[in-house]
């Protein structure tokens, strides 16, 4: 039974949680799963060779908590895949692990999913840690090659309080449907970390599942806490390479390549013109090595486009200007 004493979906839920040195914010973070109202799932953490108590925080507070220890750090996409094998749940949820989550999380996005079997994932209402500005309300993508969070750094005066169809779910607290994986494919390692959920999101709409923000799956973010900075600019100056030239229609691609082409030369621009010269350069050699991969990304868009099951004018019509 839910809450409100209406009975619980009869599915099973497996959350899997990439950790790398987060002890700071795991117990927040696991507490708040403890505190979840809907109560038919369980918990792995994959453990990036964390260097930090993690690993004995979570042996002494959280025997509940299946946990997978990796001696290296490799990266949040295959951290998700780990997590996704060692998961039998129905449903798949992801979380990064400096997340809080409201304690009826689960409890709106489980049904959400249940209730239409075209939904590959449901999107949750993040907000940053303050509990009034918005980190995300669904991804979107845009005609340009660009992701992003609907509503980032807006404050939430409910302008994000409606369901609503979305490009994608961020991976950082999402529930996905584990057919979906099993027919489209795993999270992309070559991306290591950033986009990855960017990129599943798309391979879903080419295959023909939808996304459903639920606006009551409401989880807190303290954002960037054990990621970030020079490796985070590299990642998605080269992924948002490799995104675009796997997954966008070619027809959409020839209609929007020179928007895509500023974009980017923009994207450098920009950090440079504001004194970010680390970042910048990061951004820089995270785009050579984006363009260096393009044949092989071909490669990997062949293999994409396959799956598809949509025209190009319906990915045309969700993406946003």
């Amino acid at each position: 039974m839910t809450s409100d004493g209406v009975e619980q979906p009869t599915v099973k839920v497996s959350v899997a949680i990439p950790n790398w040195n987060g002890a700071r914010f795991l117990p927040a973070c696991l507490d708040s799963l403890r505190a979840q109202t809907f109560r038919d799932f369980d918990v792995v953490v994959v453990d990036n060779g964390s260097t930090d108590e993690s690993l004995s925080l979570l042996e002494e507070r959280y025997p509940e908590v299946r946990v997978v220890r990796w001696p290296a750090n490799r990266g949040v996409a295959a951290a998700f895949n780990e997590g996704l094998r060692q998961c039998r749940g129905e449903m798949l949820a992801l979380l990064n692990n400096d997340m809080e989550l409201d304690r009826r999380w689960l409890e709106a996005l489980v049904p959400a999913l249940d209730s239409d079997a075209s939904l590959g994932a449901c999107a949750s209402k993040i907000l940053f840690i303050d509990r009034r500005t918005i980190n995300s309300a669904g991804d979107f993508y845009t005609r340009d090659g660009v992701p992003g969070n609907r509503g980032a750094r807006e404050l939430d005066r409910g302008q994000y309080d409606r369901p609503e169809l979305v490009f994608g779910a961020s991976g950082g607290a999402a529930l996905f449907r584990r057919s979906v994986f099993e027919q489209i494919g795993p999270f992309d390692e070559d991306l290591v970390s950033y986009c990855e959920d960017v990129d599943w999101s798309f391979r879903m709409q080419l295959a023909g599942y939808r996304c459903l923000y639920v606006p009551e799956a409401l989880a807190y973010h303290w954002g960037s806490a054990t990621g970030g900075g020079e490796l985070a600019s590299f990642y998605c100056g080269r992924n948002f390479i490799r995104v675009l030239f796997k997954n966008l229609p070619r027809s959409v691609l020839r209609r929007h390549w020179r928007a895509i082409l500023w974009r980017e030369l923009s994207l450098a621009g920009e950090a440079l013109r504001h004194g970010r010269e680390p970042a910048a350069r990061a951004r820089l050699a995270g785009q050579a090595a984006g363009l260096r991969a393009i044949p092989a990304t071909l490669r990997e868009r062949r293999r994409t486009m396959r799956m598809k099951r949509v025209s190009d004018d319906y990915i045309e019509s969700i993406l946003v200007h």
